[in-house]
């Protein structure tokens, strides 16, 4: 933490600042900050599950669509290698 030099650092914030890091969390009272705004709305009507699981759809939509179309572009390519005779030359 940075305190300018003119103000008095709280007792408070030296305590913290001197206790290692794992003692903070080895507290049973783990702080924990409530759910404010859209957040707190999403989760109180499972609303959050919906969107997670419509951009999982979309996800999987996106990826069977470049494998078709992979799939697709290969088959194109094998027929035009093997379909298409060489031109002959002409005289």
């Amino acid at each position: 933490m940075f305190f300018p030099t003119d103000q008095a650092v709280p007792d408070t914030a030296q305590a913290a600042a001197s206790t290692p890091y794992d003692s903070v969390w080895a507290n049973p009272e783990v702080p924990t900050k409530a759910a404010d705004g859209l957040e707190a709305v999403m989760l109180a009507q499972d609303k959050l599950y919906v969107v997670l699981a419509v951009v999982l759809i979309i996800w999987i939509g996106l990826i069977v669509f470049v494998l078709r179309t992979d799939q697709r572009l290969r088959k194109l390519e094998r027929s035009v290698e093997t379909g298409i005779p060489e031109e002959p030359a002409e005289a």
